[in-house]
């Protein structure tokens, strides 16, 4: 019998990632490309779908001429991508506008606008409080760039502009997967549809939004042309694919109530599993988010750029003398990583508000980066440690906020991946913080790997995607357990910290944009 492959293409914000994987989870080959990211002026951060396209195309064939496996035994491919962000096609599933980026907050004034009208019916029907995500942005389109709305037929991510052109979809087939739709602004999450109450009361027209599909779902086969751009066989199904988070949580193998999953990358993400939707209204913090396995919820939260905070302290206050003779970058982190280590828990009482680039969760896009309580004795080690530690306290807002919403759940573990993940000490920093046993794992792909998974699925060849995403997710060593004494000493800082957020929010909700 001819052995057979499966493909995932991670399309991030600033990178796509292809993988060919075996049904077990092997990784044969894989292949990255940069993708360009558009600063036409201040404030505005774009990108377009068709580079999306091209580097998946670019990836996915070098990863074919990596392995030397032949494209027929390729079984099917499905793709996740960004999430906040939002793309749109027109009639011809052409791209109608270029792709409003997450980093992008032009849209402020409908989210305040979304907050201030239906701020409770959103939280409560999306399971995300107004946020910089697509409902404002769909909106912002439709009320500052008329022409531009008016080309729109469907409003879509970046994996099914990729997986729909590659099928030669029409519009009227354009889709998003369920892990979606809590970004959307306008869905009735739990009941899987758009909100027809909510369409309505802010004017958006329900044609432009796509079908909500299973992640699963088999949308269409590669085309002809799509064959000659990926080198794949024309007729190899491809899946609907989902949002990255809901990938890397699925290829990670947190697929069980009471796991949490941390992406330690250019977003800081901390998701974590829940077998009931929950939506939190107090505080606009959490979004719910459904977990690509049916009657499963990831409640999330993020920083927007938690991890570049780091790469900007290295780059602004870290490097600045070393000139030609600098180390490798991984040596200067790891050098930095020691410093930070003999630096006592809470930093000596220096506080990082880690939100540079404008605060997510909840909302306060004009909210900016704040040190607090340093003084002459403050060294460069202490504020890296404030930065490693402002992440560790902001998860603690997050689970505090669940804990509330859900008080019966229990926390079992942490599984932490990224770049982040890499640092003994930040995961350590996290577990004393959080009180939470955190575990890397061998693998160190997962949004391919979950998006494979999720192609296995689609042509049937395995049923239990829970069972194959905890086979395949081996951990990498004992877990990192919170240390009982530390985590006493940073449980009251957890708390100070909350209050210096809610108090910088404050502040810069008040402040002149």
């Amino acid at each position: 019998m001819t052995k057979k492959y499966l493909i995932g293409v991670d399309l991030g914000t600033s990178a796509t990632k292809a993988a060919l994987y075996d049904p077990h989870g092997a990784l044969v080959a894989e292949a990255s490309q940069e993708v360009p990211i558009y600063y036409p002026k201040p404030g505005v951060v774009e990108q377009e779908n068709d580079d999306f396209y091209t580097s998946a195309a670019q990836t996915v064939r070098a990863c074919l001429q990596q392995s030397g496996v032949d494209p027929r035994q390729v079984a099917a491919i499905a793709f996740d991508s960004q999430m906040a962000g939002v793309g749109s096609i027109d009639e011809h599933y052409r791209p109608a506008a270029r792709f409003d980026s997450w980093l992008d907050m032009r849209c402020q004034p409908y989210i305040e606008q979304m907050r201030r009208e239906a701020g409770e019916l959103v939280t409560r029907l999306t399971g995300c409080a107004p946020t910089c995500d697509h409902g404002p942005k769909m909106l912002w389109l439709k009320h500052e760039r008329p022409q531009e709305y008016g080309r729109v037929a469907r409003f879509l991510m970046p994996s099914a502009y990729v997986a729909g052109r590659m099928a030669g979809l029409k519009a009227d087939q354009a889709f998003m997967d369920y892990t979606f739709i809590h970004f959307s602004g306008f869905s009735d999450a739990q009941n899987l549809r758009w909100s027809e109450e909510l369409c309505r009361r802010f004017g958006l027209e329900m044609d432009k939004l796509p079908r909500i599909v299973a992640p699963w779902e088999v949308i269409g086969e590669v085309q002809a042309e799509a064959s000659a751009d990926f080198g794949l066989a024309q007729g190899t199904p491809i899946a609907a694919g989902c949002g990255d988070t809901a990938a890397c949580a699925l290829g990670a193998g947190v697929v069980h109530p009471g796991m949490v999953y941390d992406t330690a990358g250019t977003a800081a993400v901390l998701a974590a599993t829940t077998d009931r939707f929950v939506a939190d209204v107090q505080h606009g913090a959490l979004l719910c988010m459904h977990s690509v396995l049916p009657g499963l919820y990831h409640p999330l939260a993020y920083i927007a750029g938690g991890g570049i905070a780091l790469r900007w302290f290295r780059d602004q206050f870290y490097n600045t003398h070393r000139g030609e003779s600098q180390p490798l970058e991984n040596d200067l982190y790891a050098e930095m990583i020691a410093a930070a280590e003999r630096v006592p828990p809470g930093a000596e009482g220096l506080f990082f508000s880690p939100h540079l680039g404008g605060r997510i969760c909840p909302a306060a896009p004009a909210m900016r980066g704040a040190w607090i309580g340093f003084s002459w004795g403050h060294t460069q080690a202490h504020f890296f440690r404030a930065i490693l530690e402002s992440v560790a306290y902001e998860y603690a807002y997050y689970l505090d906020i669940l804990r509330q919403l859900l008080p019966d759940l229990r926390f079992a573990e942490a599984r932490a991946v990224g770049g982040g993940a890499r640092s003994n000490t930040w995961n350590q920093i996290k577990a004393d913080v959080l009180g939470i046993p955190y575990q890397r794992l061998k693998r160190s792909e997962f949004g391919t790997w979950g998006s494979a998974l999720i192609a296995g699925k689609a042509v049937g060849m395995f049923d239990d995607l829970a069972e194959q995403a905890s086979r395949a997710s081996a951990p990498d060593g004992d877990p990192l357990l919170p240390d009982g004494g530390r985590h006493a000493v940073y449980q009251p800082l957890a708390r100070q910290y909350i209050v210096m957020q809610q108090t910088l929010h404050g502040y810069f909700s008040g402040a002149p944009e």
